[in-house]
């Protein structure tokens, strides 16, 4: 057999990275000297309230019936212009409005369910809502972060169920406060909590919430079958 002739036959060398030498660094496997986590904000940028719901639907409903309200009155309106009699039931409010004391039954009731109205809406525009969110501590002025209240929980029970003795937890997530319920089945209850203590209280801070809560730790025995 002949062996190629020409260009064909020639051996190309593969490219070599070169191992560069000198003051520059080698590259490693570990993280970049800039991708270190940045650090909590302090003053004015840490502040970091509530999330602040939109309330589409509570607004939606009343923006419609307001429209409907305005519109039916503008009707009566333009019909008693148009040289038309006004609507019966505007005609009826009316009479029933000039005719009846303040102090009547239905004219309180009336003004009642008007001022719980308003009240409630006062508060739902003055109120941030969405409770279920907990607000977490801020790394960078335009990021804001949140974590659900159910999943707080979830860690935190996960985190007491890694305890040696511990049965059962269960974990009610509030506010301020997280209210944990134990059961060990072995163990000294004391020596139980104080591992509680400790490891719940490393998870609050793992969770980077803005205002952690606080801990309630409480440890049962199982209660007695039959």
């Amino acid at each position: 057999m002949s062996e190629p002739q020409g260009s064909e036959g020639t051996t190309r060398p593969l490219p070599v990275l070169e191992k560069q030498t000198g003051t520059e660094p080698l590259a490693r496997n570990g993280p970049a000297a800039g991708d270190d986590p940045p650090p909590v904000l302090d003053g004015k940028d840490a502040a970091n309230g509530r999330f602040w719901s939109t309330r589409r639907v509570t607004a939606a409903i009343v923006a419609l019936l307001l429209l409907a309200l305005v519109g039916l009155f503008l009707y009566d309106i333009a019909a008693v212009r148009a040289d038309r009699s006004p609507m019966a039931w505007r005609r009826e409010l009316t009479d029933q409005l000039a005719q009846r004391p303040l102090d009547d039954t239905w004219v309180l009731i009336g003004a009642g369910v008007a001022t719980a109205l308003g009240l409630w809406l006062l508060a739902l525009a003055a109120t941030p809502g969405l409770r279920s969110l907990l607000p977490m501590r801020r790394t960078h002025p335009d990021v804001r972060g949140a974590l659900d209240r159910e999943a707080a929980a979830l860690v935190l029970r996960d985190r007491a169920m890694e305890i040696s003795g511990v049965q059962s937890a269960r974990v009610r997530m509030r506010r301020r406060r997280a209210d944990v319920q134990a059961v060990s089945h072995f163990r000294d209850l004391d020596d139980v909590r104080a591992d509680l203590d400790g490891a719940l209280a490393d998870a609050v801070h793992g969770l980077g919430l803005s205002r952690p809560p606080a801990l309630s730790v409480r440890v049962r025995r199982p209660g007695r079958k039959g």
